[in-house]
């Protein structure tokens, strides 16, 4: 009996194990292997009857299967390999939850009066506090809003991609007309500081859209605003209750002007959420799942190909964060000289400075950071190495440098935590974080991957599909730290503040004698 064919229900047990681990469909599985030799591509159907058994590959389908997973064709034929590969231990997703003890305090009698209190006494905004209760639920779901999916697969046929004319005739079929205005940036106010902003589009219900004629020339924004605006006609009938768009603003993109007050108001949380709905759905209309998601496997996740498509950088790194089979993302859109305007963390990834204010030592080696400094090109990539505590952490990022419509320089950055895919690929993690924390750490921050750690990580890189993780292993990883003056390294960051602060649990532990 041919050997492939007496190990075919073990083959196919490890094939399947392999593919789930690294959450792939068969579909993306058939089309992983097209785009490496078309010829010798399975089927989905044949992909299915080897994994069950049925079929057994030939010697080539073997080998080209085995280099989408970047491992030795030997490996699915040796029957003392372990089938069931370790599994990740999954990030929570944004901040660390903790038990809320005594429980009596927590009633929701008592955060009822305390919330708008707590609001008003560190003067947070109303919108600035929607904003967080929404980001904590968007990373709480995974960013799974199946219903806003569907609303936006209904209106838009999933096509993909849509033209500028395409959202038009959407306009109009859903009884929407256009007026186009002129105006200038101006100078706004945004909570203390002044910013250049720019009003690009505003809702007038029950159906008028009222938009920058500067739109015209801005193609990928316009559709971002007229799908947006579709939204809002689709979701909540056209009733207005929706915030302008407008650019230069910190939280949701527009300045807060006269309604920034501390404390909060119901319908701060209502313009919130509909703010969100609004945007996710626009960014599904304009990227479909399904397409989007084979586009971004043909292009190896490269940012830059989707803006051929007409759309804007903001959008597809979000819409990665969602489509991708790889669940362990972050996004952030910050502007100098170091605030957030958009925040997701799909991987936990600790926040190196917050929305709500600047933080007085942030650590300067954060690939965001070194972007809004002037200290990269246009866009780049990064393996860092992160020290949270107990645990090493290490992600890799894409940074772009770029501009809103009132020209102010903000920077997008996507991420990947690399721990999972290196665990899903049978890679001890932290033994090989370990590694490359110790080679920075002698080299003052920043060191060349060692080459048997560069060789792993390609091999994951592959299997991910991400080709700007490949870009970043040429470059040195960096130690970056959730603040300056947190920073291992023996002679700190740059610009960390010394300090003499002790804390007192270590006090504590001195005077009864422990170690």
């Amino acid at each position: 009996m041919p050997p492939l064919l007496r190990k075919g229900h073990f083959l196919g047990a490890k094939l399947r194990s392999l593919r789930k681990r690294n959450a792939l469909t068969l579909e993306e599985l058939s089309a992983r292997c097209i785009q490496r030799d078309a010829d010798t591509a399975p089927s989905v159907s044949y992909l299915s009857m080897i994994e069950s058994g049925k079929r057994a590959p030939s010697q080539d389908l073997l080998e080209l299967i085995a280099a989408v997973f970047q491992r030795d064709p030997a490996w699915f034929l040796d029957e003392s390999a372990d089938l069931e590969l370790s599994l990740p231990t999954a990030p929570s997703g944004g901040a660390v939850r903790i038990p809320l003890e005594p429980a009596f305090l927590f009633s929701k009698d008592v955060l009822q009066a305390a919330i708008p209190e707590l609001l008003a006494q560190t003067g947070t905004t109303g919108r600035q506090f929607a904003h967080l209760l929404i980001r904590s639920h968007q990373e709480m779901s995974r960013n799974d809003f199946p219903d806003l999916e569907r609303a936006a697969d209904n209106v838009g046929g999933r096509r993909f991609p849509l033209s500028g004319d395409d959202l038009l005739r959407l306009c109009k079929h859903h009884g929407l007309e256009i007026r186009w205005f002129d105006r200038k940036p101006v100078l706004a106010r945004d909570k203390d500081r002044e910013v250049r902003s720019m009003v690009r589009s505003f809702f007038e219900a029950p159906g008028i859209i009222y938009a920058n004629r500067a739109l015209q020339s801005e193609p990928a924004r316009l559709k971002f605003d007229l799908a947006a605006h579709i939204a809002h006609r689709v979701l909540h009938g056209g009733d207005g209750m929706k915030s302008a768009h407008a650019t230069g603003g910190e939280m949701g993109g527009s300045p807060e002007g006269g309604s920034g007050a501390a404390g909060m108001n119901a319908q701060d949380v209502l313009h919130a959420w509909r703010d969100f709905e609004c945007s996710f759905f626009a960014g599904a209309l304009l990227a479909p799942r399904a397409p989007f998601r084979r586009f971004l496997a043909r292009e190896r996740y490269r940012i830059e190909a989707g803006m051929k498509l007409e759309l804007t950088p903001a959008v597809i790194m979000r819409r990665v964060t969602k489509v991708s089979p790889y669940p362990y993302w972050h996004f952030f859109d910050a502007y100098p000289p170091g605030y957030l305007r958009a925040v997701y963390r799909g991987n936990g990834i600790p926040l190196p400075w917050g929305n709500l204010a600047q933080v007085s030592d942030p650590c300067p080696n954060w690939a965001v950071f070194r972007m809004i400094d002037g200290h990269r090109g246009e866009s780049g990539s990064q393996i860092s190495v992160l020290r949270d505590g107990e645990r090493a952490l290490l992600y890799c990022c894409h940074s772009m440098r770029v501009r809103d419509m009132a020209g102010n320089p903000h920077v997008l950055s996507i991420g990947v935590d690399l721990a999972p895919a290196l665990d899903s690929n049978g890679v001890k993690s932290a033994d090989l974080i370990d590694t490359i924390f110790s080679e920075c750490l002698q080299r003052r921050g920043e060191a060349r991957i060692p080459k048997a750690a560069t060789e792993v990580l390609s091999a994951v890189a592959n299997v991910l599909n991400i080709a700007w993780i490949e870009d970043a292993l040429t470059q040195p990883a960096r130690i970056i730290c959730p603040r300056s003056t947190r920073c291992p390294r023996a002679d700190r960051c740059e610009g960390a503040r010394p300090s003499r602060a002790r804390e007192i649990a270590d006090v504590r532990d001195e005077i009864l004698g422990r170690d």
